[in-house]
């Protein structure tokens, strides 16, 4: 993701490349950062903390681990970065801990960087609302064999959202995935089934399956450039914002 944001970033007539980041650990820190993403010499050399990166900084995309988002927040507020945060897997605490950063420095933060994918929220809440509790709602995703996390952050947020719409509560209507004679379903549980294979950038399912017919929402990403896009756009929107925890929906006015 990093070579992919700094692409679109070189990409993008509003922007500037100002420095690139990895861990502390990394093993080409140092190097030039336009040859380490195959687009040759840019006369930056990578870093190995977001504190020292350029003054002329204006604002950072993360995709990271939760722990490294919360270690960079801490050093971007003395630098008054806004920040563009891509990372799953944050815990409730994380999250509350971001939200508490964000009241000094502007933030968007979502699960999936995709604007198709965000668009997909607004549509699955529509669709979960409209189809009421008569309408049963699973969700599918898939990702290739290296994730670490399951569900993706993305499944999470989806079914966060629909379950809102239905009325349940979020944690109590979790299943992720079901085994052995579980029972009939109820009516207060919406299944999440992660599926992990091969090189799949991202698939998501929503199914809404009602009597004698059923609805499926799909958005499959091809590309990681995907991601960077949405990242991109993210970054030109909230360069401009006052602080505040945003989504990428606060992005595309949905």
């Amino acid at each position: 993701m990093g070579r992919k944001v700094i692409e679109a970033v070189l990409g993008h007539d509003a922007l500037s490349l100002a420095g690139a980041v990895e861990r502390p650990d990394c093993p080409v820190l140092g190097q030039d950062v336009g040859q380490l993403a195959g687009l040759g010499p840019l006369g930056l050399p990578l870093l190995g903390d977001l504190a020292s990166v350029s003054e002329t900084a204006k604002l950072y995309v993360d995709f990271t681990t939760p722990e490294a988002v919360l270690a960079n927040l801490a050093k971007a507020a003395p630098k008054k970065l806004a920040a563009v945060i891509g990372t799953t897997g944050l815990t409730a605490d994380q999250q509350k801990a971001l939200a508490e950063a964000a009241k000094t420095v502007p933030v968007v933060w979502s699960p999936n960087m995709s604007l198709g994918v965000n668009l997909m929220f607004k549509l699955a809440q529509l669709m979960a609302q409209s189809l009421g509790p008569e309408f049963d709602a699973e969700i599918v995703e898939a990702h290739h064999r290296l994730k670490k996390d399951a569900p993706s952050g993305t499944a999470l947020k989806l079914h966060e959202i629909v379950a809102r719409a239905k009325s349940l509560e979020p944690e109590a209507s979790l299943v992720a995935g079901r085994k052995g004679l579980v029972g009939a379903r109820t009516d207060s549980e919406i299944g999440v089934l992660a599926v992990r294979a091969g090189d799949i950038v991202g698939d998501h399912t929503l199914l809404l399956a009602g009597p004698g017919e059923r609805l499926e929402l799909t958005h499959r990403a091809h590309s990681r450039d995907t991601f960077a896009a949405g990242a991109v756009r993210a970054a030109v929107w909230v360069a401009s914002q006052k602080p505040g925890l945003y989504s990428l929906a606060d992005v595309l006015g949905l």
